[in-house]
């Protein structure tokens, strides 16, 4: 394993400056290098950027990509999102662990190898996935996963493997007026430039576009109350953390209209008054990183970023900052103390970020999509946008498609469409229910497919999520809940109790120990839950029960006991691992201590008892 190397250390925290604001990217630049940030190099960290100890031992803890310890030289992150779990990827993960000689979660004996589950990679339309180091690998079989073994096992270093193994597909399967319109770089820029911020910001207002992230908001409006606030400093951040299972359309995005995003950035500063931005890239996009960086040196080049951008008064640039592994910096607060350095917890708001962002000061925070459109309508105007879609949701939406259907991929459709429409184009058969918007979304059954996808009937940031009826829902259930509870930041008891709760519920009914009343007491904490959680991830964590309670409640009811009460504590599961070490079961196996010893009466039935 490699020793670290602390002239190279030195050399990460110059490039960036020994700027604690930049500490989750020097910590993620340390990680890649040695595979960890043990106890001396944080300490070492914390004295060059002058931050306490405890703040960077709490942004290594809270953050899933960082680990306080060493993980060796091959770290392997199988996804354990539910299509992954479809395609067969415990099956991978059991080949990996006979083959590799190593337990899921724990490093292997010679410390050079760590295998374990991660959330979503946003691979679902080509999975089961991996990252290896940082690098994708899809559409895994068994005997690739022993092919990648041996490599390992051989100490091959990954830019020696087959360089297929690495590529990605980008599956586009219906483009709509956006994916089959690029735009010529710097074309929507000089469009701006001759109608002036102003015109600009009503063209935007006037073709209602609003965030394509999920939650809706209309992008003029949160531009407009940006540019107007007071601050020292105005900014542009863009949201890449694509972390909602079952979407990937902003991954595809990223590597084909590059240019439109930074051009959108690019245009949101010269409405607000903004010098810099940030595109903030999730840890699983990691592989992105040197695509984004050559198209930002190549738009410098063209003078389409950094000082007086195409001969105007105007200066803007870009910094790409790696997440390092939180689905809730997906929340823009959240995201914000990300880019400052510290845990992605989501702040008390108000106030909001277009007034109080980064460092406090007005900035805007747009999807990746958001701004691809934002471009488009700069170049093409609004008319343009709205000739597709409805009166409340104009213009179109990208959907990541995945699960049972027989062509997973991207499709672009106008607002409005149905259901049942996107199911027939991407070969859904015989479908059981449709996941819309990821686990926070909503679940729903055949008699709703002629729903419509709009912010008026259902939102979604883009998962569309397909099962058959030869799935287990709750087993989907019991997925996306075990899912939430392992990404609560634990900023807020309700959340951080009540997802642990949620979970243990589902837990009970799937092993057949729940009664009647565990689905009354799964109402109680989800309302509780949703009323008083801090953040967006308490308020829809329990919508995955909720939803198939109120459409599936057979399926619960089948694998209830009879009994009107079931402990909540099984008291002789919890002792089994003990008597499984002490190789004993008499009553006092758990004490360490023979019952005869202790002067216990044990009756016929094996019951032991103190004298």
């Amino acid at each position: 394993m490699q020793a670290v190397d602390y002239r190279q250390i030195n050399r990460i925290l110059d490039e960036h400056r020994r700027d604690p604001l930049r500490l989750v990217q020097i910590l993620v630049r340390i990680q890649h290098d040695y595979g960890g940030c043990p106890p001396a190099v944080r300490d070492y960290i914390a004295k060059a950027v002058n931050v306490p100890q405890a703040q960077v031992h709490g942004v290594v803890e809270f953050y899933h990509f960082l680990s306080p310890e060493r993980l060796g030289d091959y770290r392997i992150y199988l996804s354990d999102n539910i299509t992954d779990r479809m395609l067969g990827n415990e099956r991978i993960m059991a080949v990996l662990q006979q083959d590799l000689q190593v337990r899921r979660g724990q490093p292997r004996a010679d410390g050079r190898v760590h295998l374990d589950y991660t959330s979503c990679t946003g691979l679902c339309d080509q999975g089961p996935a991996l990252l290896v180091n940082g690098r994708p690998i899809t559409r895994l079989t068994p005997a690739l996963a022993g092919e990648i073994a041996e490599r390992i096992n051989a100490a091959e270093p990954l830019d020696a493997w087959p360089a297929h193994w690495f590529q990605v597909e980008e599956s586009l399967r219906l483009a709509g007026p956006v994916l089959a319109a690029r735009s010529e770089p710097g074309r929507a820029l000089q469009a701006a430039f001759q109608q002036g911020p102003e015109r600009l910001l009503k063209e935007i207002d006037r073709s209602g576009l609003r965030g394509r992230g999920g939650a809706g908001f209309r992008t003029a409006l949160k531009w407009r109350v940006s540019r107007d606030a007071p601050g020292k400093a105005h900014y542009v951040v863009c949201n890449a953390d694509e972390g909602e299972p079952g979407t990937f359309k902003d991954r595809t995005l990223l590597t084909r209209f590059a240019d439109e995003v930074f051009e959108g950035m690019t245009l949101g500063a010269y409405v607000i008054g903004a010098e810099q931005g940030f595109l903030y890239l999730r840890a699983e996009y990691g592989w992105l990183y040197p695509h984004l960086v050559a198209v930002l040196a190549r738009r410098r080049a063209e003078h389409l970023l950094g000082h007086q951008i195409l001969g105007h008064d105007f200066n803007f640039d870009i910094d790409i900052h790696l997440g390092a592994g939180a689905y809730v910096a997906g929340e823009e607060s959240a995201l914000i103390e990300s880019l400052e350095g510290q845990r992605a917890v989501p702040r008390t708001r108000p106030p909001y970020t277009a007034t109080h962002g980064y460092l406090h000061q007005p900035t805007i925070c747009n999807n990746v999509e958001t701004f691809v459109k934002t471009t488009l309508i700069a170049r093409n105007g609004a008319d343009w946008f709205l000739a597709s879609g409805t009166r409340h949701s104009p213009g179109t939406k990208l959907l990541s498609v995945s699960g049972d259907v027989a062509r997973p991929g991207i499709y672009e459709y106008p607002f409005g469409v149905s259901v049942q429409t996107i199911l027939d184009a991407c070969g859904a058969t015989d479908t059981q229910a449709v996941q819309v918007g990821g686990p926070s979304g909503t679940c729903i059954t055949p008699l709703e497919f002629g729903r419509a996808i709009s912010f008026e009937d259902l939102s979604t940031g883009g998962s569309f999520m397909v099962f058959n009826r030869s799935r287990d829902m709750l087993a989907v259930v019991q997925n996306f809940t075990h899912f939430f509870a392992g990404e609560s930041c634990g900023f807020c008891t309700p959340c951080r109790v009540g997802t642990q709760l949620l979970r243990q519920s589902i837990d009970k009914i799937m092993a057949g120990h729940a009664s009647a009343r565990e689905l009354a007491d799964i109402a109680e904490t989800a309302s509780t839950i949703r009323s008083m959680s801090h953040c967006g991830l308490g308020q829809t964590c329990a919508n995955p029960l909720l939803d198939t309670l109120q459409r599936m409640r057979p399926l619960y009811e089948s694998r209830l006991t009879s009994l009107d009460f079931v402990p909540g504590f099984d008291l002789d599961g919890a002792l089994a691992p003990a008597r499984e070490l002490s190789r004993r079961d008499d009553a006092a196996a758990h004490l360490g201590q023979r019952c005869d010893e202790l002067g216990c009466i044990v009756n016929s039935e094996g019951a032991g008892a103190r004298r």
